[in-house]
């Protein structure tokens, strides 16, 4: 049920964590190679930290000429944020003396807490109270710190820091470290991360409460998410929510989409899985740019801090071999992208730039001129950037020519200055020359493979068109309710109490009755006419299976029917309570077979599942899914988006369904969803699907609500 006392999130102020005046190191040493030393050189050495740095370690009077104190408790002042790198038995009580003095953040490096061990899971649930009593954040335990580039400074003991502040426009908010660390490590290729969290076990602060505070920060343009679990599902979508109304695209790469790799997170972090399919759709819905792989997602972002996508753009591919051009082109055309027509003026430029015998249309093939003429190479180049119907130029750099490749790197940055489109390098050889390096210092980090370019340009069209269609007044149901988590125990509603719920919100249903003898089964088949009979017990819920559906019946074969579907359900389920049998009005032939279901995810709430029914469900998984609400647009898009709608609009002769009645049943189905919080599950299927002005109905209905 909805949480009595649940309220809408508010977000915390994070300022103060990414740029903290005061900082404390529990647990500083001046032992070279322990966490405790690492931790404090990251701030001191390596960090552009202006604020006061406090040691605490009772063992010492000093680390790294600074006054070491024996305990939290007795430090000046409270402090913005203490770093804890002491060992699990004694994080507990320096949480709770920067608590009691009035310390704002704890990032807990410490591992041995709920990813470990039953005790470990105590020492956690008592650091959450210590933060609710108290009212100090907590960030970790089980995580490596985190760092603000931009300044820098890195709250982490991580020995790589140092060799990885590169400041730039990107975010990242992951809950492990190994793989956050990888990708910040794309600094090598020129692509610069501002701010990056890693915040672990997330007892407290958690993935979404960093993509919120990202959101806000004026220096980051893209945010990108590496998530293994979630604690939260309605926080996530709610600051998924605001980084949309911000304008701020983001990446997410989600681990667990297979058995294998949910049980290897969930241990991991601690934190719930969820079901892929749900998890993506949530990310598409809430406009999170899903992504396979780790490069995969630093090519996205580094793609979006070039430029916000329209969703209109077409491409220009610029190169100085055919085979490259020719290449560059197929993989815009298999991620069904569109190549520009350039216009009269940008032929002529490239006519007088280009040699006869040069590939002057899209794409463009300079030949040779890259070495001999790079003066013309570049001309080109700028009229290909500058065509009205151009929104992004590819150059694909199949090899490594040594000092020509440095010039050709410079004439990209040349015209790249003086461009508005993106231009964007290919890189292609796996010799990494000072042309390479020439283009990472410029601003231009080359893509590494074609097949990384057109998975991201695809992404960041999409994206695009996402945009622009968004609607901004929508936002899931679970955003204000919350989630649920696991449901109580729950019960199955009868066929004819589903069907009464539906049919009084509004969803057409049949209106059947229940004979519970032989002789109550030919009264009621001869007054509806031909009918449907089916078997009604709360133990059998697949009555085809068991022989407990019959099809067809008039009245003069009701009581046969009747008598063979209760023998067939006693002897299928022995001990199963027979209610009787279900009987109601047959629908016409010819009828399209969809299907309608509603999951309560623990995580992100309820969640519709579309599909046409049979075959195309069974053996070819055609369906679609949405978050609650579904509005009438949502439905349309719904039904477009399966493989099989063609069915419905009269494909190859066939008649054409009532496709706006069908719409109409699906948001009725999200609106008797929402409005009865305890619903844990319906499976509406199947609905027949009239043809145009036949309307639909929802002739099937098991509907599970918590007790």
């Amino acid at each position: 049920m909805p949480k009595d006392n649940y309220e809408p999130y508010v977000f915390p102020d994070l300022t103060r964590l990414f740029a903290p005046r005061t900082v404390a190191v529990i647990g500083a040493s001046e032992k070279e190679h322990s966490i405790g030393n690492h931790a404090m050189r990251n701030i001191v050495q390596h960090s552009a930290f202006a604020g006061t740095v406090y040691p605490v370690n009772p063992k010492q009077a000093e680390v790294m000429g600074l006054r070491c104190y024996p305990d939290v408790a007795s430090l000046p002042e409270a402090v913005d944020v203490i770093v804890v790198v002491v060992p699990a038995p004694a994080v507990r009580a320096a949480v709770e003396q920067a608590g009691e003095k009035g310390c704002g953040f704890a990032v807990i490096l410490t591992s041995g807490f709920s990813e470990a061990d039953d005790w470990g899971r105590a020492e956690e649930a008592a650091l959450v109270e210590i933060s609710q009593r108290t009212g100090i954040r907590i960030y970790g335990p089980n995580c490596p710190g985190l760092v603000n580039l931009n300044l820098p400074l890195g709250l982490t003991f991580s020995p790589a820091f140092k060799d990885d502040i590169t400041p730039g426009p990107i975010g990242l908010a992951t809950q492990g470290g190994g793989l956050g660390r990888n990708m910040i490590q794309h600094n090598v290729r020129g692509i610069g991360f501002g701010l990056w969290s890693s915040s672990g076990n997330e007892c407290d602060l958690q993935v979404a409460d960093f993509v919120h505070h990202m959101a806000q920060d004026p220096e980051i343009k893209v945010i990108g998410c590496l998530i293994e679990g979630f604690k939260d599902g309605a926080r996530f979508a709610a600051a998924c929510q605001e980084a949309a109304r911000k304008g701020k695209p983001v990446v997410g790469l989600k681990v667990g989409r297979s058995a294998y790799g949910a049980r290897a997170a969930q241990s991991h972090t601690a934190s719930i899985t969820g079901s892929a399919e749900v998890n993506s759709t949530v990310f598409r819905q809430m406009g999170v740019v899903e992504v396979d792989d780790l490069d995969e997602l630093v090519d996205v972002a580094m793609l979006f801090t070039r430029k916000m996508p329209e969703g209109t753009e077409k491409i220009a591919v610029f190169a100085s071999s055919g085979g490259a051009a020719s290449l560059c082109a197929d993989n815009v055309g298999i991620a069904g992208l569109e190549l520009a027509e350039f216009t009269p003026e940008t032929a002529k430029r490239l006519a007088d730039a280009l040699p006869p015998y040069a590939g002057m249309s899209n794409p463009i093939d300079t030949t040779s001129i890259s070495i001999s003429h790079p003066d013309a190479y570049r001309e080109a180049l700028a009229a290909c950037a500058d065509d009205a119907n151009v929104g992004l130029v590819l150059a694909p750099l199949p090899m490594d020519y040594g000092t020509y490749s440095v010039v050709n790197a410079g004439s990209l940055k040349a015209v790249q200055d003086a461009a508005s489109v993106p231009i964007v390098p290919i890189w292609m050889s796996e010799r990494q020359g000072g042309g390479y390096a020439k283009l990472a210092e410029a601003g231009l980090p080359p893509f590494r493979s074609l097949r990384n370019m057109r998975k991201a340009v695809r992404r960041w069209i999409d994206y695009g068109l996402w945009r622009a269609a968004r609607d901004t007044g929508w936002q899931p149901g679970i955003i204000a309710t919350g989630s649920q988590g696991d449901p109580d125990p729950t019960r199955t509603l009868s066929e004819v109490e589903g069907k009464r719920a539906l049919a009084a919100a509004g969803v057409p249903a049949t209106a059947p009755e229940i004979a519970t003898t032989a002789e109550d089964a030919v009264r009621i088949a001869q007054a509806m006419g031909t009918v449907a009979m089916k078997i009604v017990s709360a133990q059998i819920t697949h009555k085809s299976d068991i022989g407990g559906v019959k099809l067809g019946v008039t009245g003069d074969g009701a009581a046969a029917a009747f008598a063979e579907i209760m023998a067939n359900a006693r002897a299928a389920v022995p001990s199963a309570t027979l209610d009787g049998v279900l009987i109601e009005p047959m629908a016409p032939a010819g009828g399209l077979e969809a299907f309608v279901g509603i999951l309560r995810d623990p995580v992100f709430g309820q969640v519709m599942t579309f599909g046409l029914g049979g075959i195309y469900v069974e053996m070819f998984a055609d369906v679609t899914r949405r978050m609650l609400p579904v509005t009438r647009p949502m439905a349309e898009e719904m039904i477009g988006e399966l493989k099989s709608a063609k069915l419905l609009t009269g494909y190859r002769g066939q008649p054409k369904r009532d496709v706006a009645a069908l719409a109409d049943l699906i948001v009725k189905v999200s609106d008797y969803a929402m409005a009865t919080p305890g619903l844990v599950e319906m499976d509406i299927n199947p609905v027949w699907t009239g043809t145009e002005g036949q309307g639909v109905m929802a002739l099937d209905a098991v509907i599970v609500v918590e007790e």
